[in-house]
């Protein structure tokens, strides 16, 4: 199908009718909200360190299990382990949880607390032959 050619009278007839409205400004779209990064969660972490982590190939230098242990209690052993571990000069720990129960849960809020956010680079669910889904992998920070 062919298309009408515009005729100079109607050509003339539309910019009259436009001649009054100028043009829209289309406002640019604004990015996507980022989300905001828990204290010691994500970047910490170069590729390579972050691919043998995920296949399990890196051994953890020090490991504490929480079974068993009240709230106020595992908190205090997480935080004295943790920079005692970072003391030592670890970098990879181990912290077993359990695969159910209340510190399931309230270890990894604990970690992204303030207090832990300048001794930890990364944290996540160790690989299956380290614990799975009942322990964390904490990569602590290099001492200064």
């Amino acid at each position: 199908m062919k298309r009408r050619l515009t005729s100079a009278e109607e050509r003339a007839e539309f910019e009259a009718a436009l001649k009054d409205h100028p043009p829209r400004k289309v406002p640019k779209p604004a990015p996507p909200p980022r989300k905001p990064r828990a204290a010691g969660a994500g970047g910490g972490l170069d590729g390579n360190t972050r691919d043998r982590l995920k296949r399990g190939l890196l051994e953890p230098e020090a490991r504490l299990d929480l079974h068993g242990m009240s709230e106020e209690v595992a908190h205090r052993r997480l935080a004295a382990f943790l920079a005692q571990a970072q003391r030592n000069g670890a970098r990879l720990t181990l912290i077993v949880t359990g695969k159910s129960g209340v510190l399931k849960s309230l270890v990894p809020r604990w970690l992204g607390e303030p207090v832990f956010a300048n001794s930890i680079a990364d944290q996540r669910s160790a690989h299956v032959r380290h614990g799975g889904a009942g322990a964390l992998y904490v990569y602590l920070r290099k001492k200064h």
